[in-house]
């Protein structure tokens, strides 16, 4: 009997081997997962070439008529605010939301912050430690003399300029907004670093204060619970925020608004995201089109 068991069981497997089909190799099919473009400009105020990650919205054609609002992103880096910011405008532009016109994404690769987004400072320790600080007027002339122009160049932006910067892009922002507030007609400031130079900027005489100044411009200043800042004089970063809201607030135009949004639950790693989402929510209150 174990001989005709062993008979049977050899005879089972070899009728089973001989009877499977061979496996067939699928092709691969796979291929990379678009989200924008990745273009460059040489920079003859920074004195190189810079990284723009570049996202265009769905439908988006160089050859028909449709113009679109450009963002700006400060830390436009891949590995830094790009993905899920590009995210929160797709998010918004489904058509059961509606909230934010499809818009062009420039972000601005990143390659040294405190050199492009600092104003010189008077603390001799932060001269010391930080020794490429304090160009942010070369970065400023940059994105007003060479990639704005740039963009509107090859893109199909429209007239809608908005800039988004956190941490110490939110202290250029801000000083943009202050210095040269017609270069964007929306900012998005989130956790500024405006303890920089002991937040002298704070001071600054703006022409968005005086009743003359005429270009609308709508403004989100998001923080959440950050407490003192880093520094040997230091501040702390919500009291900051609030006094740059109140700063505004007091101007004398009507075509200036402001938005300040405390996020309590959030501190300075992990504000980013809900604050943009936030942000677009304030300044598109209602479904808009496009304009």
């Amino acid at each position: 009997m174990k001989i005709v068991a062993t008979c049977f069981i050899l005879t089972f497997f070899a009728n089973t081997t001989f009877a499977q089909k061979p496996i067939s190799i699928q092709p691969d099919n796979s291929k990379p997962f678009v989200l924008g473009v990745i273009d460059e400009i040489l920079s003859k105020a920074l004195g190189e070439k810079r990284v723009l990650n570049i996202y265009l919205p769905e439908g988006y054609n160089k050859n028909d008529t449709i113009k679109y609002p450009v963002t700006y992103l400060l830390d436009g880096s891949a590995d830094e605010d790009f993905i899920h910011v590009v995210g929160l405008f797709q998010f918004n532009n489904f058509e059961w939301i509606n909230r934010v016109p499809k818009s062009i994404v420039v972000g601005i690769a990143t390659v040294d912050r405190r050199r492009d987004f600092t104003y010189p400072t008077t603390i001799e320790k932060d001269q010391r430690r930080y020794l490429t600080s304090g160009h942010s007027d070369k970065f400023m002339a940059f994105i007003e003399k060479e990639l704005q122009p740039f963009i509107e160049k090859k893109y199909k932006g429209n007239t809608s300029k908005t800039i988004i910067g956190q941490s110490l892009g939110g202290l250029l922002a801000s000083e943009i907004l202050l210095k040269k507030p017609a270069l964007f007609n929306k900012y998005i400031i989130v956790s500024p670093s405006l303890c920089w130079d002991n937040s002298s900027l704070l001071n600054v005489t703006s022409p968005i204060l005086f009743d003359k100044f005429s270009s609308k411009t709508d403004i989100y200043i998001g923080v959440g619970k950050e407490g003192l800042t880093p520094g040997d004089v230091p501040r702390v970063m919500e009291v900051d925020a609030n006094l740059l809201a109140e700063k505004i607030k007091a101007s004398k135009s009507k075509f200036v608004h402001v938005y300040l949004d405390y996020l309590p639950t959030e501190d300075h790693a992990t504000i980013m995201h809900p604050a943009v989402f936030n942000a677009l929510r304030v300044l598109y209150p209602v479904s808009t089109s496009g304009k």
